[in-house]
């Protein structure tokens, strides 16, 4: 194996090097659905490690302006433009993609919140500042790590071994299992955009029938990978609270969300069963949405526990669930791999999604940081926030009262006695 040369490990001046793929799928969506939507997204810090410890607000400032400043590099857009459905047709039009061109992202402000630690947020039009959220969270842990080596004087490339010999056993597993597919999705928490690249390039070259692609833009077009990626918390979350701002009823909004996406991406039809609890994402996908959507991803709770009622809720709908595929994404490791796959594999198809445990896997505990969309507000000036209810309860997000009332009222399902036969409770 190659040494993975020694340099400067902050190097990430293209937007898409931070881009997920999915992003840019729930752009240009949300570009023709509700381009004038304006959208916050706030930087949230899930974990016990406090960031500006190692990054400071001026140069974290400083390299998000720069990023701004600079906007899309040559042959960026161009890469967006060159990718096809299954029918030949292109999957970002152009209009969409000048309109990325022509409009700069907006203003992202980093500041020092009152628990004296950094907080960053940004406000603009929803398809221009939903292109943050990936990119502000690689950069805030690129930063970190390139500190904190720096700070404790460590041997880069003593870290780069460790990353390699823990990175052995997921080849390992992989080159023994050549019928389990994984997916690089580890943009938003990476140690670096070096290291990122450097494990998907293992995984290309040593487990060449494993890798399904990549979430990261930038690392697709450079490696002939596929992108990997459909949509996020994110889309229903703010169809939820546009509908609350517009006093519309929010349940319905979620399926909208999904029928807007369907119409979208006939190829893309992986739905996220968890942003208002899975109960409820399963009294709400359709018998007919069951039937037509490629499957469903997994990011909360208990992995068997859902495969085991995904299962049985395709064949309550007289679907064989050997026909479904099941994409599990929530921390994954090479032991909840292997005790997923070796659980499902007869049962429903599987791939994983592996992020974390892939990009920041080096010996040097990694960030719990998310950015999500936290407030919406419509062109008339009415606003509203924005909850999710995950299958674990650490990672609810909104304002108590209102995280209170989605889980008390507005997303309550009554159990009827026959399982998988549910209702939503009248509000």
């Amino acid at each position: 194996m190659e040494t993975l040369q020694q340099g400067p490990m902050l190097e990430e001046t293209m937007l898409s090097a931070g881009l997920d793929y999915y992003k840019s799928t729930m752009s240009q969506l949300q570009f023709e659905k509700h381009p004038d939507k304006e959208v916050t997204f706030t930087f949230m810090n899930r974990g016990d490690q406090r960031i500006a410890d190692y990054v400071t607000v001026d140069e974290l400032q400083t390299q998000l302006d720069f990023l701004k400043q600079r906007g899309w590099a040559e042959g960026e857009l161009d890469y967006l433009g060159s990718l096809r459905r299954g029918d030949g047709e292109p999957v970002f039009c152009n209009d969409y993609l000048n309109y990325l061109a022509n409009n700069q992202l907006p203003d992202v402000r980093v500041c020092m919140a009152d628990d004296n630690d950094i907080t960053i947020e940004a406000t603009g039009k929803w398809p221009l500042v939903t292109l943050w959220e990936t990119i502000v969270m690689s950069q805030v842990s690129e930063i970190y790590f390139a500190n904190y080596v720096r700070r404790h004087n460590l041997d880069i490339q003593q870290l780069y071994n460790e990353g390699d010999e823990r990175f052995d056993a997921w080849v390992a597993y992989l080159q023994a299992n050549p019928d389990v597919k994984v997916s690089e999705f580890g943009t938003r928490r990476r140690f670096s955009l070096r290291w990122q690249k450097h494990i998907t390039e293992r995984l290309q070259s040593e487990c060449p029938d494993n890798l399904s692609g990549t979430s990261n833009v930038s690392i697709a077009n450079a490696m002939g990978l596929r992108p990997i990626g459909t949509f996020a918390h994110e889309m229903p979350m703010v169809y939820a609270g546009i509908a609350d701002a517009e006093g519309q009823d929010i349940r319905r909004s979620h399926n909208q969300m999904l029928q807007d996406w369907e119409a979208k991406y006939p190829d893309l039809l992986v739905a996220l069963s968890d942003t208002f609890t899975s109960d409820f994402f399963f009294t709400d996908f359709t018998p007919s949405q069951a039937e037509t959507w490629k499957g469903l991803r997994h990011d909360s709770g208990d992995p068997l526990a859902f495969a085991a009622r995904a299962i049985a809720f395709y064949g309550h709908s007289g679907i064989k669930s050997k026909t479904k595929t099941i994409t599990f994404s929530d921390a994954l490791t090479v032991q909840t791999v292997a005790n997923i796959h070796e659980t499902v594999k007869h049962q429903i198809n599987a791939v994983y999604g592996v992020g974390t445990n892939f990009t920041n896997n080096l010996g040097v505990k990694p960030l719990n940081v998310v950015m999500k969309a936290t407030h919406v507000r419509l062109p008339d000036g009415r606003e509203a926030d924005t909850v999710k209810l995950s299958d674990n309860m650490g990672k609810h997000t909104g304002p108590e009262a209102l995280v209170q009332r989605y889980g008390s009222t507005i997303f309550t399902i009554a159990q009827k006695g026959v399982e998988h036969e549910r209702v939503l409770a009248v509000v």
